[in-house]
């Protein structure tokens, strides 16, 4: 009697053994199943921008900014797509008014250049220096007053301020929902998250993983 005890424990131990390693070997698969479903459904930088790069690449050097190259390929993704005159969507930072840039190289040159004293600024900050890009440096200032350090929360708070302070808020459209919910409606609140996911996937093609 014991010695059937003793093996039917130990066909049970095996068994349990065997079902944990099946577990075990399909939770790693479904893992990653996942991380390749999440590389693959990242955005694409697409041909434009990529054609754009050597120029990048020129005023990155020209500015001291070559680490980030990137991140600049990264924030055109975002700002245009490649698309147009202003590809970097730099007349603001040019000249305080969309439309007086009206060539690629111009923009880039300017977008560049005001990353570089954004960057400089923030001390080397990149999430913080990519926000200013958008929302403008004076949001540096108002981060170094507060934590000193980008956040989303305090992007959010600047939104709402200078929304809620503008002389007319009509010149301002809430690009999200999500920004709306949060009457953040001034620059995009979300752009620090969406550059860094097209920088990220300019990264994982340089390595290879996807």
């Amino acid at each position: 009697m014991k010695r059937k005890t003793k093996k039917a424990l130990k066909t049970t131990f095996l068994i349990t053994g065997a079902m944990i390693g099946v577990f075990i070997l399909v939770s790693i698969l479904f893992i990653r199943l996942a991380e390749n479903e999440f590389n693959n459904s990242r955005p694409l930088i697409n041909e434009k921008v990529s054609d754009y790069k050597p120029v990048v690449e020129k005023y990155a050097k020209q500015y001291g900014v070559t680490e980030h190259v990137d991140v600049l390929l990264a924030m055109m993704m975002q700002e245009s797509g490649g698309r147009g005159k202003d590809p970097m969507q730099s007349s603001e930072s040019y000249c305080g008014e969309r439309g007086c840039i009206d060539n690629p190289n111009s923009s880039i040159k300017q977008g560049v250049y005001y990353f570089s004293q954004a960057i400089n600024d923030a001390d080397g900050d990149v999430k913080l220096a990519i926000q200013s890009y958008n929302f403008g440096r004076g949001f540096i200032d108002y981060v170094n007053g507060k934590s000193g350090k980008y956040s989303l929360e305090l992007a959010i708070d600047f939104s709402q301020k200078m929304y809620k302070t503008a002389e007319n808020q009509a010149i301002y459209t809430c690009l999200r929902e999500e920004a709306e919910k949060y009457n953040a409606c001034y620059g995009d609140i979300y752009y620090v998250r969406d550059v860094m996911q097209y920088k990220q996937k300019l990264t994982a093609e340089k390595q290879g993983g996807v």
